[in-house]
């Protein structure tokens, strides 16, 4: 018999036979592993972004005929059915204006008017009743959801234009969607009809009354209502269809054909659709329309600005606006409210001030504001460089030399830039005798003056300062993480075309068409 010695060891027994080894393995606990030598990992990440695209569009629209007999009421002159197309989960609201002509919102404006030579007989807004008590004349809109087939995302009418009512003056909510998730063309939803009716009184002038209806899509549901432009002064323009009005309408498809419709050194009063505060405009020596006013504009933090009417959103590739918003962190002060947050050297929060409804005297070297005046001398707003370019924060702009592509301006216009070459200060004041190399005017009224009109309007940190002495305008260009750039106008004549100082300044704002 062969005896065998056991040696024990970890997960193996090996034994020796007749001074020989043999060994097997045996089930103890025994971990086997391999190991890998890892390359380098390379990884693919995608990011599909899907904008926010809204349409509206309508069948049925154009011109409604009809033949009504004095006395009889038509209940259905005419009905389209409009149909809106948006993915902006935060739904839309559908506006509607009655309007003569091209104007909007102008008193009346929601009447039909007569169209003869000879007449000036008008029809009135009202209920359509067939009743017609008392016998005036009158016409109205009605709308329906559409219901059937079952709509996937339905639209809510607002109250009492389910039945006839009588066509809004203003731009007023019609419709509203909640939310939206549906943007395709063949999906149901998001429809309505309109159907206009009228009465004619037994004494109403024999002519074709005509007037038209307007509907435009705004999203997110609780923006804020489309404001319609009045004409306040000289328009741009000859044709009542083509007539420039908003500051807003001027964009990098028509401004040729504005700059072309302009002569130089006129003044232009357009209104801002944000507050309906009015500015003048010109097109002036460099071949660009400036304002000849200081920005006014009091910035809400309780209004979501966007860009259908702030500079946001800029694409220099495109030379379009991408969809873009920006609420901001603070109100602008009123000129009760003198605090001005310059603790932090070069502070980069969101600071205005509203002086009041100030105007410069128009006198060089005179420290003094007056409570009226010369319309291109008002004060307007005062703001640091972080609410001049639209940020609540701009902490993160650090790099020296940037220059950043949105402002508080209105949609289609921008921050004139420092330094020399096209849309800068210095190529505007080279055309009204500015002298570069000893960095001054020859006679500074040439720029005060018409048709500039830049103002001695000082600065604002709280309180004003320097008003007759100096004028200072933002750029959209960085300097440093605490300064940025500006130029600075003196009433002896000194003007630099670029400088620097701190953010938290409070400065004016002029804007120029992009």
């Amino acid at each position: 018999m062969k005896m065998y010695n056991k040696i024990e060891t970890s997960g193996l027994a090996t034994y020796m036979v007749a001074g020989s080894f043999i060994s097997m393995t045996i089930l103890s606990g025994l971990v086997l592993s391999s190991s890998f030598a890892s390359a380098d990992d390379v990884v693919d990440q995608i990011n599909i972004t899907v904008p926010v695209s809204c349409t509206i569009s309508g069948t049925g629209m154009g011109t409604h005929n009809a033949s009504i007999s004095n006395g009889t009421y038509q209940a259905n002159i005419g009905s389209s059915t409009i149909k809106a197309f948006c993915n902006d989960m935060e739904g839309f609201s559908i506006y509607a204006a009655g309007y003569t002509g091209e104007i909007i919102g102008e008193t009346n404006s929601n009447k039909l008017v007569g169209t003869s030579v000879s007449g000036n007989a008008t029809i009135a807004t009202g209920t359509a009743t067939s009743a017609g008590n008392p016998d005036v004349s009158n016409w109205a809109m009605k709308l329906t959801a559409v219901t059937s087939p079952t709509p996937t995302y339905p639209i809510t009418i607002a109250t009492g234009y389910d039945d006839y009512h009588a066509v809004p003056n203003e731009y007023t909510k019609v419709a509203t969607r909640l939310s939206s998730t549906d943007i395709g063309q063949s999906a149901e939803g998001a429809s309505f009809t309109t159907t206009y009716g009228a009465y004619i009184s037994k004494t109403q002038p024999a002519d074709t009354y005509s007037g038209k209806v307007i509907y435009t899509l705004v999203h997110p549901a609780n923006h804020v209502a489309p404001v319609a432009c009045k004409p306040n002064g000289t328009t741009i323009g000859t044709n009542a269809s083509t007539d420039i009005k908003c500051m807003q309408d001027i964009s990098s498809t028509n401004k040729s054909a504005i700059l072309s419709s302009m002569t130089t050194g006129t003044q232009y009063t357009l209104t801002d659709k944000r507050d309906e505060k009015t500015y003048t405009v010109a097109k002036l020596a460099d071949g660009n329309i400036w304002m000849t006013q200081n920005l006014d504009l009091d910035l809400d933090s309780s209004k979501t600005y966007t860009n259908l009417d702030t500079d946001l959103g800029w694409n220099t590739s495109t030379s379009t606006y991408d969809t873009a918003s920006w609420t901001p962190s603070s109100s602008t002060k009123p000129s009760t409210d003198t605090t001005w947050d310059t603790t932090t050297t070069g502070n980069t929060i969101l600071q205005s001030y509203d002086p009041g409804n100030l105007y410069w005297s128009g006198t060089l070297g005179d420290f003094t504001s007056v409570s009226s005046g010369n319309s291109h001398y008002h004060l307007g707003n005062y703001y640091d460089w972080t609410a001049a370019i639209a940020m609540n924060d701009s902490s993160s702009i650090t790099t020296i030399g940037t220059i950043v592509e949105q402002s508080i301006c209105p949609a289609g216009w921008t921050l004139p830039r420092t330094g020399s070459g096209d849309k800068t200060f210095q190529a505007l004041w080279e055309q009204y005798g500015y002298d570069a190399d000893n960095e001054e005017f020859d006679d500074v009224t040439h720029i005060t003056g018409t048709p500039a009109y830049f103002t001695f309007s000082g600065v604002s940190n709280g309180s004003l300062q320097s008003v007759g002495f100096d004028g200072n305008f933002w750029s959209p260009v960085m300097d440093d993480v605490f300064n940025a750039r500006y130029v600075y106008l003196s009433y002896d004549g000194y003007a630099i075309p670029s400088t620097r100082y701190y953010r938290s300044s409070g400065y004016s704002v002029r804007c120029l068409a992009r």
